[in-house]
């Protein structure tokens, strides 16, 4: 069986900038990681390799840098990686990424189950694995939290639910969105890390995957961010030392100042 693993390098700091003209966060240059939701996805993928065979593989919608975070999930036991990247792409919301994403899967073409994180730290939308099965027009769960059956065109799962769990019967080819319970990543093997350094990481532009430049990027984004900006911090904090007593005498003549 053929597993594809959707994963997002997300800025890996809290000092992040915005881009003035577009409203979309600016990545060159800013240190990164794999998105944290998306490691329960690779290890998940990994995890299915080891039980039903086959192969598993990374793909990433991203600048030049995303290649680092590819290059990770090969030492954690990902088979091949892909990075899908081109100007054309540049912010791209999630309905364009999902197609781009569709567009590069269906290249790919020999696949079983696609696997992505329930949501990215910096979008926190969640948005892009239902996108993925719209356009690819193959079955979807999301929360799954845990794969109880998996065989030639057929998968049960269990699913995170605010009363438990279901579980659910679906075809494959699919696509699923997992949590954090559904498993432990692993770290890096020293055998995964020295293959990681040679591997050979295709890069697929809008043209390798015949994407209609016009539904991707700004351009193909129907989300618009009006406006975006910091909140201001308006209020100050003091901390009162001493023994109990004296903080308590402290904070009443603190208290009185203010009415």
């Amino acid at each position: 069986m053929n597993f594809v693993v959707c994963i997002k390098q997300v800025p890996g700091t809290t000092d992040i900038k915005i881009d003035p003209e577009t409203n979309t966060l600016v990545r060159e240059g800013v240190p990164s990681v794999i998105n944290p939701f998306d490691t329960y996805a690779l290890e998940e993928g990994v995890r299915l390799k080891e039980r039903c065979g086959g192969k598993v593989t990374a793909i990433s919608m991203g600048p030049p840098q995303a290649e680092e975070a590819l290059r990770e999930t090969i030492s954690l036991g990902i088979d091949e990686a892909i990075l899908i990247s081109d100007r054309a792409f540049a912010g791209s919301d999630t309905w364009a990424t999902s197609y781009v994403l569709s567009k590069a899967i269906t290249k790919i073409a020999d696949y079983d189950l696609i696997i992505c994180g329930r949501q990215t730290l910096d979008g926190d939308t969640g948005q892009v694995g239902p996108g993925l099965s719209e356009m690819l027009g193959v079955p979807f769960v999301a929360y799954v939290s845990k794969i109880e059956e998996i065989k030639e065109g057929y998968l049960k799962v269990q699913r995170m639910v605010e009363e438990g769990y279901e579980t659910m019967e679906m075809s494959l080819p699919a696509v699923i969105t997992v949590v954090k319970e559904i498993n432990v990543p692993r770290l890096p093997s020293l055998r995964g890390s020295m293959k990681a350094k040679t591997a050979q990481i295709p890069v697929w532009t809008a043209e390798d995957i015949s994407a209609d430049t016009d539904k991707a990027g700004l351009t193909g984004s129907p989300t618009r961010v009006v406006k975006i900006f910091f909140p201001q911090r308006t209020h100050k904090s003091e901390m009162l030392q001493g023994s109990t007593e004296l903080q308590v005498t402290q904070l009443m003549e603190k208290l009185e100042e203010i009415i």
